[in-house]
């Protein structure tokens, strides 16, 4: 071979690779999105927008440089696993998973797609990362509730109406983390001066049952736990709340603005705009093992003076100066 043909024969070899990267880079990237809630729900509407949002603000135009792929498992474990392996199989670039089922249901399908998790309590407890600084694996994102939240939820309720001597501690059994939100309870022992009841309910109809049982008790009141279950019955759960006259606290706002008493919750759509950022910097190159796990950074006391006031309940002066929103 001549010189001069062995020099072009060179420069073609090298200019093909970056061809290649080129076009590679100017494909649509694939994004898989596992949420816990229903599709047409208004508060998982927001944490999709919130999520989409971020996502444009960075650079990444639905339809352009991205093709997402939904899915939403209204929370039931057999229905996250049923969906998770449907997202792994179209082999998207990384997925976003909503809750503890949705990491669990994914990390049981793929060790090698990337994962940024969105509202996952005690992923380290449940072996699915490493440890919060260091993740390794292929998971990474935001944590939820400090299992501490429980004892919040309850002197919230017991301040907002005091006359409570019953509770009822509703919480679904089949989520991977209801012991540890009932383990700081227990440990406050008879110090919380309210007889509580542990109530695990599984679907609607027993958390009819559940509500309705405790509507018929004298000084009643109930309290639930943060888990995905929860949201999915929003609206039976704050109609029964009101039809038997029960003072409730909700781990989630949107119960508040549906017309429940009272919410303490982590803001869970700002926890999906920041998700977009860890997404962005995996489809840019970055590795889920080495991006650390976040914390929540806000939380929100919200309170409405309407069912307050439907329940007879005076609210306290001292709580409404802590509260972040209050609906009237």
């Amino acid at each position: 071979m001549h010189r001069r043909e062995f020099i072009a024969a060179v420069g073609a070899a090298a200019v093909l690779p970056l061809a290649a990267r080129a076009q590679q880079s100017d494909r649509a990237r694939r994004i898989g999105v596992l949420m816990p809630y229903i599709r047409d729900d208004p508060e998982d509407q927001q944490r999709v927008a919130a999520f989409q949002d971020g996502l444009k603000r960075l650079g990444w135009i639905e339809g352009r440089n991205i093709q997402s792929e939904y899915r939403w498992y209204a929370g039931d474990a057999d229905r996250a696993r049923l969906l998770a392996k449907e997202l792994v199989a179209l082999k998207p670039d990384v997925v976003l998973g909503g809750a503890s089922h949705a990491l669990i249901a994914l990390r049981q399908e793929t060790r090698s797609i990337p994962l940024v998790f969105v509202a996952v309590t005690d992923p380290v407890g449940l072996g699915l990362v490493e440890s919060l600084a260091r993740p390794g694996g292929n998971a990474t994102g935001f944590t939820f509730f400090e299992f501490s939240v429980s004892t919040k939820l309850l002197e919230s309720l017991r301040e907002i109406a005091p006359r409570v001597k019953r509770i009822a501690l509703m919480y679904s059994p089949n989520s991977p983390v209801h012991k540890q939100f009932l383990g700081p309870i227990d440990a406050m022992g008879p110090s919380t001066e309210v007889t509580l009841l542990k109530t695990p309910v599984r679907d609607a109809a027993e958390i009819e049952l559940a509500i309705e049982t405790m509507g018929r008790e004298p000084d009643g009141g109930l309290m639930v736990l943060p888990e995905p279950l929860f949201p999915v019955h929003q609206k039976l759960i704050v109609e029964l709340a009101a039809r038997y006259k029960l003072p409730t606290v909700y781990p989630f706002r949107l119960f508040t603005v549906g017309g429940g008493l009272m919410s303490y919750s982590v803001d869970i759509v700002d926890l999906y705009g920041r998700a977009a950022g860890y997404v962005d910097r995996i489809l840019k190159g970055s590795v889920a093992a080495d991006m650390p796990v976040q914390q929540p950074t806000k939380y929100e006391l919200v309170i409405n003076l309407k069912t307050a006031k439907a329940l007879g309940l005076e609210v306290p002066s001292t709580l409404l100066a802590r509260a972040d929103e209050v609906i009237e």
